[in-house]
């Protein structure tokens, strides 16, 4: 109970922290919100009502306050760009990236764990060179390369998948899950490489231990030392890659978003910058920073229920 509290604690603080460095690292940016919605031929007494009707004629620390507040009212404040409602342009995209990330995930889950223990139990085989050798490939070479690959053969040649676009799942489900599947397996694939490297170095090491010895004297199948003992150990450092992995892809992928024409929020983070839409901008940071410091605090959790040794700390 004690290692719950002191987490949840931890996570409280490091939030508060995280919001007070995203705003005030935004008061410090050059420009004028004012200026940028009124155009450069305003006059000064126009800019001074926008001013006090945006709140910036006070101290930036109530201002700090109103934005806090207003985000436990779900209030993110108006786009400077869009002259509407943050919480309203965040709310149409989400369901874009979310979907994104979801079904990368579950690719990566799908094909790396499995993959992970094949090249474990096959190694100084011919499959486990293979492997190793598409494994470093899918580290080096960067996602949106995969995604260009993906688009020629399975888009253009083929013309099995869309390449640009993205239909509500409401709308056609199976349209939908054609539209995403590209992008998907395009942030996947670099994500596969990495979770099948390093489940593979655990388990090997996992392997050469003690208690797998000991398992092996008491007349247990390999089946059953593997996934009832190596695999349970090995999976402890591959939660925090997987928990990364999870927070990176959920955050939004900026490029792959844009090499397919997606409307999610990685393709409304550039086009917020370009436009120095600073309220939309803020959020969108706000977001991807919680959503990295929420998957973090609950691998720590899956850790307390994995390890029994943290178990007993606790």
């Amino acid at each position: 109970m004690r290692y719950i509290l002191y987490k949840l604690a931890t996570f409280v603080a490091t939030m508060t922290l995280v919001s007070i460095i995203i705003f005030f690292v935004f008061q410090l940016l050059p420009g004028n919100p004012a200026h940028i919605i009124l155009g450069i031929e305003a006059e000064q007494a126009q800019i001074q009502q926008l001013e006090q009707e945006l709140g910036l004629d006070k101290q930036a620390t109530e201002r700090y306050v109103d934005w806090v507040t207003g985000l436990f009212q779900a209030d993110l404040g108006e786009s400077l760009k869009y002259q509407l409602p943050v919480s309203d342009i965040l709310v149409d995209r989400i369901p874009v990236t979310f979907s994104l990330g979801i079904l990368s995930i579950l690719l990566t889950i799908i094909i790396g764990i499995p993959l992970g223990i094949l090249i474990a139990r096959t190694k100084g085989k011919w499959i486990s060179v293979v492997l190793s050798i598409m494994t470093q490939l899918g580290i080096a070479i960067p996602s949106f390369w995969f995604g260009f690959i993906l688009i020629l053969v399975f888009g253009v040649i083929l013309s099995l998948f869309p390449t640009y676009g993205y239909v509500p799942w409401s709308e056609d489900f199976f349209g939908a899950l054609r539209a995403l599947f590209l992008p998907s397996l395009a942030i996947a694939i670099s994500n596969i490489a990495v979770i099948i490297r390093y489940l593979r170095n655990t388990i090997l090491d996992q392997a050469n231990m003690e208690y797998v010895r000991t398992a092996r004297c008491k007349g247990l199948t390999e089946r059953k030392i593997m996934y009832g003992h190596i695999l349970r150990n090995a999976l402890i450092p591959v939660i925090t890659i997987l928990g990364l992995t999870i927070a990176d892809t959920l955050g939004g992928s900026i490029i792959i978003e844009n090499v397919f024409a997606l409307p999610g929020l990685g393709n409304l983070l550039i086009e917020s910058i370009s436009s120095r839409d600073f309220p939309l901008v803020q959020s969108m940071v706000l977001y991807i920073a919680v959503l990295v410091i929420t998957i973090n605090f609950i691998v720590d959790l899956l850790y307390k229920v994995i390890d029994p040794r943290i178990r007993a700390k606790g």
